[in-house]
């Protein structure tokens, strides 16, 4: 059991800095026009914040999380063994993955190949795998800056570095046939080469605070920052997004999929605490309400791209009904 309602009184929720400001923003409207205290938000990390989530059932467990990626199966295992076996996921809507860098320089402009040759630990040399030897972006292509190669990004507990890693670090991975050879005779060992990133000073984990990452950019123009879109959105005066393949990273690209770098993000959950916790099912509800998450709801002034009409209500129905996680 989840405990006496009388234990906890607010709903808690964990996760994912990128959809920390979203969550935020629902949870004080929710504060204001409901009867429900206003949601205690904590911003983990989309892994930290799963982890968290799984812990347990009861009320010193978190009741949401909110995750930039979706949740892997190994989470969902962990869940179980920990008793946490009934989740619901919410998707929320979309966003981009962006490289950003300081409107006092000129805009990057890269290539999934480009990033890939610039972050990865090992790639390919005469033939053969080696350890990155590119200090400046010149080194990589004769068309880029001359500048050190200085990325700030999320550390591995993020989403957001999960799904950079899958979409950006693998999606320029595979413009390389020796690489697409080694796919196709060992996943294993080619997922281990892709995925990884340098730990020699060109990129540099900025911790979970994307806030912190701009404000560096702001510091050093030479650099440049991975980070949902939400934040360049917020940050458009001092900062810009470059392109990736050519694609800007902007609201129509990424809601049709067209920029390289986008994806999904989601909250999760936990079926046991809601009737138990007081306002789960509404603030579900609120979340998903075409004035938050809608096409003109207030959280695409947040930088949020909206699922089309059909879909959110799908979501949010099912939510609604506790319908359990399926994974594939």
């Amino acid at each position: 059991p989840a405990g006496s309602a009388e234990a906890r009184e607010e709903i808690r929720i964990v996760g994912s800095s990128t959809v920390f400001p979203f969550s935020t923003a629902v949870a004080e409207e929710f504060g204001q026009v409901t009867d429900y205290r206003t949601p205690v938000i904590e911003s983990t990390g989309s892994g930290g914040g799963l982890k968290l989530f799984c812990t347990g059932v009861g009320v010193d467990h978190p009741d949401i999380a909110n995750s930039s990626r979706r949740i892997k199966s190994s989470e969902v295992k962990n869940c179980a063994e920990n008793g946490v076996h009934e989740i619901v996921e919410v998707k929320i809507g979309y966003d981009g993955i962006v490289i950003a860098n300081s409107k006092e320089a000129p805009m990057a402009e890269l290539s999934l190949r480009q990033l890939w040759l610039a972050l990865a630990k090992q790639v390919p040399v005469d033939g053969a795998l080696a350890d990155n030897p590119y200090r400046l972006w010149a080194d990589i292509d004769g068309s880029l800056p001359a500048g050190p190669i200085e990325v700030l990004g999320p550390p591995p507990t993020s989403g957001t570095r999960d799904a950079f890693v899958e979409l950006a670090m693998e999606g320029g991975c595979k413009t390389f046939e020796e690489m697409l050879a080694l796919k196709k005779s060992d996943k294993s060992a080619f997922k281990a080469v892709c995925h990884a990133i340098r730990e020699d000073g060109a990129y540099v984990e900025a911790g979970e605070n994307d806030n912190l990452i701009v404000q560096k950019l702001q510091a050093n123009p030479q650099a440049l920052g991975i980070f949902g879109f939400s934040f360049l959105e917020q940050n458009r005066d001092i900062i810009q997004g470059g392109t990736i393949d050519g694609v800007a990273p902007e609201f129509d690209s990424i809601s049709d999929g067209s920029y390289p770098v986008s994806r999904s993000m989601y909250f999760y959950v936990k079926a046991a605490h809601v009737g138990v916790i007081p306002g789960i099912d509404e603030f579900i509800d609120a979340f998903m309400h075409e004035d938050a998450s809608g096409e003109y709801g207030y959280l695409t002034e947040k930088g949020l791209i909206p699922l089309g009409d059909e879909e959110r209500e799908r979501v949010r129905d099912a939510a609604l009904a506790l319908t359990p996680l399926k994974l594939p």
